[in-house]
């Protein structure tokens, strides 16, 4: 079975790929926290300025392991509707949840890059990357997001490891998809990972200083 040794060895490998597509005039925006360790190599080996998005799940009531939706900062939402059926989650909880939700992602915002809004970028390409997905529902969120946000002239979605059918699904919501292990065999993405410890917020926040992510660069 093949491997990443690490996060940077896959940031490494997805830069490979995308120097491929002559990308310009773009930015990078990787997920914490572990993804952004791997956009963090990507931005620096193509010489794009590194920013985030955080898309959260919305957890069940009574059961927040379990999601009913996904959302990020801009209130951007996707509902699991078999799921509250099944909970029997009626819109006013879900719009709390989701306001829970969302201030916590700008409570993040601010503590990794000082602020919780975007004042630059419009227009641009935006290469979306994460360190592998599992399911793709929060990276839907983050897609649609990035649509609202940005306006981007194209999305392009770049992880290491993702299951077949979340590959085939996620090709439909964005211009280009970079995922170089699509194993049948998937169980969770630490399983192509010889090291994959948690990243902190400071190494979060050390990655965005050093690659001065905001408008100094743009």
């Amino acid at each position: 079975m093949q491997k990443y040794k690490d996060r940077c060895a896959a940031g490494e490998r997805l830069a490979e790929e995308l120097l491929k597509l002559n990308i310009s005039n773009a930015l990078v925006l990787g997920i914490p926290r572990g993804g952004v360790v791997v956009a963090a190599g990507v931005a620096k080996k193509l010489e794009f300025p590194l920013d985030i998005i955080i898309p959260r799940k919305v957890g069940a009531p009574f059961n927040p392991e379990v999601a009913v939706g996904a959302v990020t900062q801009d209130g951007t939402v996707f509902l699991n509707r078999p799921v509250m059926d099944v909970y029997n989650v009626s819109r006013e909880e879900i719009g709390r949840l989701v306001d829970e939700q969302v201030e916590e992602i700008k409570r993040r915002m601010v503590k990794y890059r000082g602020r919780d809004d975007y004042h630059y970028g419009k227009g641009k390409t935006v290469v979306l990357v994460d360190d592998g997905i599992a399911t793709g529902f929060t990276i839907k969120a983050a897609i649609a997001s990035i649509k609202n946000i940005f306006a981007p002239a194209r999305i392009i979605l770049a992880v290491p490891v993702a299951p077949p059918d979340v590959v085939s699904s996620l090709a439909e919501e964005v211009d280009e998809l970079i995922c170089p292990l699509t194993p049948d065999d998937f169980y969770a993405v630490g399983q192509f990972y010889e090291e994959f410890e948690q990243t902190g917020d400071e190494e979060v926040r050390e990655l965005l200083a050093g690659n001065q992510s905001t408008s100094d660069r743009i």
